[in-house]
């Protein structure tokens, strides 16, 4: 009995503490304190923290999306030889480039390092947590100030740990909290694609990948070497080249993934566009067409690029056969945008691609490296005023520039002030318009003066071809040659010409189905070669012989038609009239290289009729 006397004892003392801490909360709940705040305050610091992080995350969505920016750096334009300005417009939000080519053809690099971010953040919390919103405590009756916030940033692989100091008083009746320093950590890969990042982007500097898929992509899709068997020239109008290009030039680019990413173990069957980076995120590659770019091709006759065959010309009957040898060298630049992605966070950057000349350009070893900017256009201390007007008189805005011991300098667009030009003798004053033919002023600008251009308008004319007095509308190639400037079409996939004022030769070329058919030849070529061993060192040679095959040839398309015509166009004809009729001989068709050779011959003979309509 004793033993259950003193069970039931125990148990009435729990039932006292436990009714005696119920009550003594309710009692006194209002006064405790968790980690040294008043509990009817706690609410308010919990608030207070919510707002850090907010602050915290979404400096982070702007580092993350801006290439490691929240404050830009300067904006520096582009211009018409580099479109690239030092900021790419993806969607509305600029994102500075890592590397592009400056307007005046400098290199640049504009990389944030991993201080310099955490910087940027930390002056991002000092400048936002100021902003936070306590307006439903302030009706509960707090009183909450906020000091001068100074704020510390680690960037780690895994997370973002910020220490703001800055005193923070909360206040309501009769209890108050004052708190000093503010720790958050907030869960972000921000360190480690920003590493990522860097590595991906040195290897693009090493080993310029991205311009050599940008080569491969152009010897594909473009014509840049080659040789057609044909007796008519090949052509090929830029604006459709181009066009063509930049459409692959997007696809590759997005093709292209790193190796270890879950992009590439899906496409493991098309290594070629797999890389390896040194990086485990997956990565992704980006072009638009609506992105600054810009596509250059020599040679051209306007926009036609054109392959001259060789073989059908009088005097080379002896070959056989005919064929359309053709290089083209292209300059080309866009932008591509590199997105490294773990779970739900993105790291974008872009870089300028730049292929010149066919080739790439060479890797960047410097912060910025100087690409042969001109020396005479660093030094630009003449005074010139120059005026450019119509032939009608009225002032016409056009852009300057000044050509002088194969140096083309930017001056600028013509204005009410006077231009400042490098001295030179005896160089070039450009003016160029849109609508206008550029127009050269032979100037030397080792004083200060003025100059009147006078710049001819061109006129958007249709072309109506006829053959023997009947419309044509088959393969033709139409040429206005001029002084100041030619225009090839190729008619009829073209049949509008830009023209001005002026002295012009016009040549029209037709070309027919053709079923002449050259046999396949073999010929025997010798040649003197050094004989072999020891002798041959003291010059002795032997007589060596070889077979050279021509492959037999079918020629599809043969000259048959078109003339010449000296034609002095009026601007008056060009004002009055839209359509220019030129009417053609036809010449027969080509049964022998012979007789190709002969319409050759007789080509040069025929005349054209050119109505203005």
């Amino acid at each position: 009995m004793r033993d259950k006397r003193g069970q039931v004892t125990i148990f009435i003392i729990i039932a006292v503490v436990i009714i005696g801490a119920t009550v003594g909360y309710f009692a006194f709940k209002d006064s405790i304190k968790i980690s040294g705040i008043p509990a009817n305050i706690e609410s308010v610091y919990t608030s207070f923290l919510s707002c850090l992080e907010e602050d915290i995350s979404v400096g982070i969505d702007v580092i993350e999306s801006q290439a490691g920016y929240i404050t830009l750096p300067n904006f520096e334009p582009g211009s018409s030889y580099m479109p690239f300005s030092n900021q790419l417009d993806f969607l509305g939000n600029p994102v500075p480039y890592w590397y592009y080519v400056s307007g005046n053809n400098i290199q640049k690099e504009q990389i944030p390092s991993i201080s310099k971010i955490e910087e940027q953040l930390e002056e991002f919390i000092e400048d936002e947590i100021n902003t936070c919103r306590f307006d439903s405590y302030y009706d509960e009756g707090f009183e909450i100030t906020q000091e001068i916030p100074k704020a510390k940033v680690n960037i780690n692989d895994n997370d973002v740990e910020v220490n703001l100091n800055m005193n923070l008083n909360i206040e309501k009746a009769n209890d108050t909290a004052l708190i000093k320093n503010h720790k958050i950590i907030v869960k972000s890969k921000l360190g480690k694609l920003y590493n990522s990042a860097r590595k991906i982007y040195e290897n693009e500097q090493k080993t310029l990948f991205l311009e050599n898929y940008a080569i491969d992509t152009l010897r594909l899709y473009a014509p840049v070497d080659g040789v057609e068997l044909s007796c008519s020239p090949k052509t090929w109008i830029a604006d459709d080249v181009f066009d063509e290009l930049q459409d692959a030039i997007v696809a590759n680019t997005l093709a292209l993934k790193s190796k270890g990413g879950s992009y590439s173990l899906r496409n493991e069957e098309n290594k070629y566009f797999i890389i390896d980076l040194g990086v485990s995120e997956d990565v992704r590659f980006l072009n638009s067409k609506n992105w600054p770019n810009s596509f250059e091709v020599v040679p051209t006759e306007e926009s036609v690029m054109i392959a001259s065959p060789v073989g059908n010309q009088p005097g080379l009957g002896i070959l056989g056969f005919c064929y359309a040898p053709y290089h083209f060298v292209y300059n080309v630049k866009y932008p591509v945008l590199i997105q490294i992605q773990d779970g739900e966070e993105i790291f974008q950057f872009p870089v300028a691609v730049v292929v010149q000349g066919n080739k790439p350009r060479e890797a960047l070893d410097a912060s910025s490296v100087e690409l042969g900017s001109p020396e005479l256009c660093r030094f630009k201390n003449t005074l010139v005023k120059v005026n450019t007007y119509d032939t009608k008189l009225n002032p016409v805005i056009a852009d300057i520039s000044y050509e002088c011991l194969g140096t083309k300098c930017d001056i600028g667009k013509t204005s009410s002030t006077d231009l400042e030009f490098p001295q030179c003798v005896n160089g070039y004053i450009v003016a160029e318009s849109d609508g206008f033919v550029n127009s050269e002023y032979l100037y030397s600008t080792t004083e200060e003066g003025s100059v009147d251009i006078i710049l001819d308008k061109l006129y958007e004319m249709n072309i109506n071809l006829k053959l023997d007095g009947k419309e044509y509308n088959k393969d033709a190639i139409i040429s206005f040659i001029s002084d100041k400037s030619s225009k090839t079409i190729v008619y009829p996939e073209q049949k509008s010409v830009e023209l001005s004022e002026g002295q012009y030769e016009v040549q029209v070329y037709i070309y027919k189905n053709s079923t002449l058919r050259l046999e396949s030849t073999t010929s025997e070529q010798c040649m003197n070669v050094p004989k072999p061993g020891i002798i041959g060192i003291f010059g002795l040679t032997e007589e060596k012989c070889f077979e050279i095959v021509v492959p037999s040839q079918i020629v599809s398309s043969a000259l048959s038609g078109g003339g010449k015509e000296n034609y002095y166009i009026l601007e008056s004809e060009l004002v009055d009239s839209n359509i220019i009729e030129i009417n053609t001989r036809g010449l027969p068709i080509p049964k022998s290289v012979e007789e190709l050779q002969n319409n050759y011959i007789l080509f040069e003979e025929k005349d054209l009729d050119i109505i203005f309509k």
